[in-house]
């Protein structure tokens, strides 16, 4: 009751915390593993807290890398649009998706399927869709999208720069010199974001 009991300082476990609070070494790493976290030395700190919850701040190298640490602006995301349930199409997540029927069908003709056989269907805030089938056994290609525009821009990118090698014009040479650079730009910010 009352405040929290530190269980792991800097990778080490306080054993005499464990034990006055009647917690095993298997019960912590079960609480662990619960945080997906499998190894005690990769804890920075990890507190049980009077509800019985463990929470666990991992040292700042086992951290997963977010955007921010890559410096990367993402755009935000809205909530993913179910847009058909047990076969049958809702129209106003649809619509608030920007999409309308044609489009759904034209998507799911691209992946051979058919309403009827959709189990959950869901358009994702980059308007990708994605579908669950009534039968499991059936695979779906994943969408090819992002991939694609990612593999387009690059292309792009690519064409610049033989533009650039192939030109006697030194300003010509510049300027596709400059706008590759750009591109190159484009194409790191982009890759987290586009990539399968």
């Amino acid at each position: 009751e009352g405040k929290g009991t530190i269980f792991i300082k800097d990778g080490k476990v306080m054993e005499d915390n464990l034990k006055k609070e009647r917690y095993t070494t298997d019960e912590l790493l079960e609480l662990l593993r619960k945080k997906d976290v499998f190894q005690v030395a990769d804890v920075e700190f990890a507190v049980l807290e009077p509800t019985g919850d463990l929470n666990v701040l991992l040292k700042k190298e086992n951290r997963p890398i977010t955007a921010k640490d890559l410096g990367l602006i993402t755009p935000s995301e809205k909530e993913p649009q179910t847009v058909i349930m047990d076969g049958e199409v809702l129209d106003e997540p649809l619509s608030t998706a920007g999409r309308n029927r044609r489009w759904l069908e034209t998507e799911l003709d691209k992946q051979n399927v058919s309403i009827e056989n959709v189990f959950l269907a869901q358009v994702d805030s980059y308007g990708q869709l994605t579908v669950d089938l009534f039968d499991d056994k059936i695979k779906v290609p994943t969408p090819q999208e992002k991939p694609l525009l990612l593999a387009t821009i690059k292309k792009c990118q690519a064409d610049l720069e033989i533009f650039c090698l192939s030109t006697d014009s030194e300003e010509a040479k510049q300027m596709y010199s400059k706008n590759s650079e750009k591109l190159q730009k484009v194409i790191d910010k982009l890759t987290p974001m586009l990539k399968g």
